[in-house]
């Protein structure tokens, strides 16, 4: 009989949640994010980008930081109630 693989699944641990980072840095960093995927946008219809799957994963961690930075809101007004 065929021996059965076993296979194991890592998970991704992003950035975003292993630090914790302020509101206003949080908001830095999703700037710093956005100019970097214009450029890539830019470089990308020139023809100068050479993994296009690096506009996916920067579109992902400008959601990360968006969704970061609302939980980090929501949890300052529960502190404040």
């Amino acid at each position: 009989m065929a021996d059965k693989k076993t296979t194991t699944k890592t998970t991704k641990v992003t950035k975003v949640a292993e630090e914790v980072k302020t509101i206003e840095q949080l908001r830095a960093d999703l700037l710093a994010k956005q100019a970097d995927q214009i450029a890539l946008k830019r470089g990308h219809a020139a023809g100068e980008v050479a993994n296009p799957r690096v506009l996916t994963s920067t579109r992902k961690e400008i959601a990360r930081l968006h969704t970061a930075i609302r939980a980090a809101e929501i949890a300052g007004e529960k502190e404040s109630k």
